[in-house]
């Protein structure tokens, strides 16, 4: 009876054996005790652009977004500031200074506000693309700055501010030229097309580039 107990013991301590065994050797294989980042987080959605990587779609130009900028949305949007800020010609100062005629100045103007150290090292005036980069996150922008807001993350409504901002001076700057537009590029095995019409005329018939290219006499 003895022995039949010692027997049963000695398998099952052995099956614990080979079952840690089987668990460490597994963990080996597979990594499972050293958890790895996949390549690609989650699932892949029909129809939804990832924001990294391939397939994320281009920013648009802040100058692009200007030149169809909405003065009134803009106005709009200047309510999320007008808590703090005053934008009226003479307008007095308040938790933030006043805005008038903001762009275009340099950075620290206003007389009588008291700057952070941040907003004061900033050289330059405060262009499109400045103050586009401010509104972003004026944390940012300036690291230190008393600036508690955090800033507008849509592009669209920080063009519209800046477009109706731009309204409130009396000497508007001009607004930025929109980028040119990339070419369209041509049809695979398409001949390709220059700006010199005696090339051109060559890439087609070397005769008539001859013609083209002789001077008239006179």
């Amino acid at each position: 009876m003895q022995d039949s107990k010692n027997t049963i013991a000695g398998w099952v301590l052995a099956g614990g054996i080979c079952a840690l065994g089987l668990s460490i050797i597994s963990g080996k294989v597979f990594h499972a005790d050293k958890p790895e980042r996949p390549e690609k987080l989650g699932y892949v959605i029909e129809g939804v652009v990832s924001s990294e990587g391939e397939g994320a779609a281009a920013e648009v130009p802040i100058e692009t977004l200007l030149a169809s900028a909405d003065v009134a949305k803009g106005e709009k949007v200047f309510a999320k500031c007008s808590s703090c800020h005053s934008i009226n010609s003479g307008g007095a100062n308040g938790i933030g200074p006043n805005l008038y005629g903001v762009l275009g100045k340099p950075h620290a103007s206003v007389a009588g506000f008291a700057y952070s150290d941040a907003l004061k090292s900033k050289s330059g005036p405060w262009t499109f693309e400045e103050m586009n980069k401010w509104l972003t996150s004026p944390k940012a922008y300036a690291e230190g700055t008393k600036m508690s807001f955090a800033g507008l993350g849509k592009a669209e409504d920080r063009a519209n501010l800046m477009a109706w901002m731009n309204t409130q001076s009396g000497s508007p700057l001009p607004l930025p030229a929109a980028p040119a537009a990339d070419a369209v590029p041509a049809e695979p095995g398409a001949p390709a097309t220059t700006e010199d019409p005696v090339k051109d005329a060559a890439a087609q018939d070397p005769a008539a580039a001859g013609a083209v290219a002789a001077p008239t006499g006179g």
